[in-house]
């Protein structure tokens, strides 16, 4: 009514839960339904006998191409419950204590940890969103640069811009550093 902006609504891909001391990933499967091959298929390609051979080419060909469906969709999801738990295991700072303690990680990172190619987790991770105990995140936000530091290693350009709006905030504004 006041507005024509469209509003985006997050759903979750992943989430990840506390459980103990350790955390639990699980996929986001609402609305997907079970994928099977019909029994109407499986029953014409099994009884070879009363279908005419073009019959058999064509359904032969389906069933393959609905395996193949059916086998592409599994890996995807096992790739980003992958992809997801090597997230959770790089940044189980951030989990336990918010953005002051999110760590640089690159795509190489996550790709070595899961053995897999850096495409394919920039693949994995673009449009896709993870529920955290922090909130919700697009998956991209826990990919950050590093920041030189004289104490530590390095710091995440995240959690430097985070540590000054927290300066900004607490700072007296009528006479501001």
């Amino acid at each position: 009514q006041f507005s024509q902006e469209l509003v985006e609504i997050a759903e979750p891909d992943a989430t990840v839960r506390k459980r103990g001391d350790d955390y639990e990933v699980t996929l986001n499967d609402d609305g997907l339904p079970p994928l099977r091959i019909s029994r109407t298929y499986s029953a014409m390609a099994a009884n070879r006998d009363s279908v005419s051979p073009e019959t058999k080419k064509y359904i032969d060909g389906k069933v393959q191409a609905a395996l193949w469906l059916i086998k592409s969709i599994e890996r995807r999801r096992t790739t980003i419950l992958k992809v997801s738990q090597s997230i959770v295991k790089f940044q189980r700072d951030f989990l336990d204590r918010g953005i002051s303690c999110l760590r640089p990680l690159v795509l190489r990172d996550v790709a070595d940890d899961i053995e897999m190619h850096e495409s394919t987790v920039s693949r994995v991770t673009t449009g896709k969103y993870m529920e955290t105990t922090q909130g919700i995140f697009h998956f991209k936000y826990f990919f950050h640069s590093s920041l030189g530091s004289k104490n530590r290693g390095g710091t995440s350009s995240v959690a430097v811009r985070e540590a000054i709006r927290q300066m900004v905030e607490k700072e007296n504004k009528k006479k501001p550093l």
